[in-house]
C-alpha cells in the first residue's frame, strides 16, 4: 500500500529524522562522557552557555523551547491534530447533538485522566529511584530524551495510549494531542536546574492551555461536531502507517483462524 506523502507527513518524517540524530548523538554521549550531561544539569546555566563543550545540549533545549512556543502560537500551516482547538478550524455540524458531545467529552475525559494515572505512576517510580539516588542526573536526561522519540512513535507507528486507553481513531481526533510535552519532560521535574526546569513549567502551561480550550470549546473536538476532523475532509494523512501496521499485525491471526 502506497502512502501519501502529504505536507504533514513529510514534516512528521523529516522531523523524526531529526529526533533520531539527536537521541542518537545524546546516547553515544551518555555512554561515553556522561560527566557533561551530569554537569550541563547541576552547574549555574550560564557557565553551559559560556563552554561550547555544553553547546550541542543548549542548542536542544533552544530547540524544545521553541518547539512548545509554536504549540502555544502554532503556525497557520500546521497538523489539524492541534489547529483544532482554533476557532477558525471549526466547520460546525448544524445537525450535531449537544447531548452526544456531552457524552463524547465525558467518556474522552475519564479515558484522558486514566492516561494521567498511568503516566504519573510510571514517572513517580522514577522519580523515587532518582531521589534514592538508583538513577543519576544522566539517566534523567536520557530517560526524558528517549520520551522525546516515542513522541513521534506515537504519532506515526503505534501508540500504547491510543491503542489501549483512549480508543480514537487518529491523532487529529486525539483528546490528548497537546499532552506530548509533558509526558517528554516529567522526568525533568526531579532534576532541580534551569534547563531541566524551564522544559517542564513550560510543558505544563501548553498542556494547561490545551486543557481550558477543551473544556471551553469541547464542539472543536469532535468528529460529530466539527467536519474538519472527519476522514473525508482530512489533509494530514497522518494515520496511514499506523492503519497499514494493523492490518498487517491482524492478517496472521485471521489465517490461524481460519484453520
Amino acid at each position: 500500500m502506497k502512502i501519501e506523502r502529504t505536507p504533514i507527513v513529510n514534516r512528521y518524517f523529516g522531523t523524526l529524522l531529526v529526533r533520531i540524530v539527536i537521541v542518537v548523538f545524546v546516547t553515544a554521549l551518555f555512554f561515553t562522557r556522561r560527566e557533561i550531561i551530569t554537569s550541563f544539569l547541576t552547574q549555574p546555566a550560564l557557565e553551559s552557555v559560556k563552554s561550547s563543550v555544553y553547546w550541542p545540549l543548549v542548542a536542544m533545549w533552544a530547540i524544545q523551547i521553541v518547539m512548545m512556543v509554536k504549540h502555544l502560537i502554532p503556525p497557520k500551516v500546521y497538523t489539524m491534530a492541534l489547529l483544532k482547538r482554533k476557532e477558525d478550524k471549526l466547520d460546525l455540524d448544524p445537525n450535531y447533538k449537544r447531548e452526544r458531545l456531552l457524552q463524547f467529552v465525558q467518556k474522552q475525559n475519564v479515558r484522558a485522566w486514566y492516561v494521567m494515572l498511568v503516566w504519573v505512576v510510571f514517572n513517580g517510580v522514577i522519580g523515587i529511584f532518582y531521589l534514592y539516588g538508583i538513577l543519576k542526573v544522566a539517566d534523567m536526561f536520557m530517560i526524558s530524551t528517549i520520551f522525546f522519540l516515542c513522541d513521534h512513535i506515537c504519532i506515526l507507528f503505534y501508540c500504547p495510549f491510543q491503542s489501549h486507553i483512549m480508543h480514537n481513531k487518529c491523532c487529529v481526533n486525539c483528546r490528548i494531542y497537546d499532552w506530548g510535552h509533558f509526558m517528554m519532560f516529567t522526568p525533568m521535574l526531579f532534576v532541580k536546574h534551569f534547563f531541566s526546569w524551564t522544559l517542564f513549567w513550560l510543558a505544563l502551561i501548553v498542556l494547561i492551555r490545551w486543557e481550558i480550550v477543551y473544556a471551553r470549546h469541547p464542539e472543536r473536538f469532535w468528529q460529530g461536531s466539527n467536519r474538519n476532523l472527519r476522514c473525508s475532509n482530512c489533509n494530514d494523512k497522518s494515520c496511514q502507517i499506523k492503519r497499514i501496521l494493523a492490518k498487517n499485525a491482524l492478517q496472521p491471526a485471521a489465517i490461524r483462524h481460519s484453520f
